[in-house]
């Protein structure tokens, strides 16, 4: 009784109330929650804080921002239901005011990479030696068959570049139309069967089970929400797929946010495995590749089964 008394004054409050519902949506930092609300951060800081207390939210810093994101409670799911029951205009203004901040991000992301189209290979060399996580990535995937390949993020077809000539298919994804085009113009020598698509990383233009092997590479850290992305991604997997994610292990290099648009700061093996696993994958093989300004970590998820038949 007393847990659930402790939940009851929690979300006793109109603010608390709208937090713990837009926190369905999607991750949000106090910032964005103050924007959607309307209210200053500390008072938004202090609401969160008895969220947290009552076991409903859970808090994760990255450097200076703090993320919020609904607990994993038994009580979460019921008292969502309850709230779809009761909303009214409240909620309405609420979701339109997300929107809007789903907005910023995007057209910060797509501001970024369409200003830096044309040299976009050469900001990913400064992380770490390209030819070096290439290598690793290779290695990684061995000599197994690479089947059907999907590339999401592709910005300028690097990935279908490597591996698309061992593919029996390959298809590159990205929300930018600068770097479909210069992916197309890369690829119409190398890789002339790739397919290059737009679309959102967070409802993929492909159906399930339409892949052998997926490529997340330096793209994660660029998504607002990781772990939908990676669940959307491993939709595609069938029967014995893999998944390669390459992005970085955490740091506080909290500049990045601003100047290249990283919306989040690095990732540790357990949140990778956690998503994985969540999304029906299991973490197979890591590597860890030191050197330049940031580490660059790999990752090797799989789906159980055997891989699906394929004709070419």
């Amino acid at each position: 009784m007393d847990r659930l008394i402790e939940i009851f004054r929690a979300l006793g409050d109109p603010t608390r109330l709208r937090i713990f519902a837009l926190l369905r949506a999607m991750e949000l930092s106090v910032g964005e929650l103050a924007q959607v609300l309307g209210q200053s951060q500390p008072r938004v800081s202090r609401h969160v804080r008895i969220l947290a207390d009552a076991g409903l939210t859970v808090r994760r810093r990255e450097g200076s921002w703090v993320f919020l994101a609904l607990a994993e409670d038994a009580h979460v799911a019921p008292l969502l239901a309850a709230i779809d029951r009761a909303t009214g205009d409240w909620a309405d203004e609420d979701a339109q005011r997300l929107a809007a901040v789903r907005a910023d991000r995007a057209e910060a992301a797509s501001l970024y990479f369409a200003a830096r189209a044309e040299e976009w290979d050469a900001i990913r060399s400064l992380y770490a030696p390209e030819e070096t996580v290439e290598a690793a990535m290779a290695a990684m995937l061995g000599d197994a068959p690479i089947g059907r390949l999907v590339d999401l993020g592709t910005g300028t077809g690097r990935m279908l570049e490597l591996f698309g000539a061992r593919a029996v298919k390959a298809i590159g994804i990205d929300r930018s139309p600068e770097m479909l085009r210069l992916a197309r113009a890369k690829l119409a020598e190398t890789v002339p069967g790739a397919e290059l698509r737009q679309g959102d990383l967070t409802a993929l233009p492909l159906g399930e089970a339409v892949a052998d092997t997926v490529i997340l590479h330096q793209v994660l850290h660029f998504m607002s929400q990781p772990a939908s992305a990676l669940a959307e991604a491993a939709r595609l997997l069938g029967p014995g797929g893999r998944m390669l994610i390459v992005d970085f292990a955490p740091h506080d290099r909290e500049e990045l946010r601003a100047r290249d648009a990283h919306a989040r700061l690095g990732f540790s093996d357990e949140q990778i495995a956690g998503w994985l696993a969540a999304a029906g994958l299991a973490l197979g093989r890591t590597d860890t590749l030191d050197g330049g300004e940031l580490t660059v970590k790999l990752w090797l998820g799989h789906r159980p089964g055997l891989i699906q038949e394929i004709a070419a």
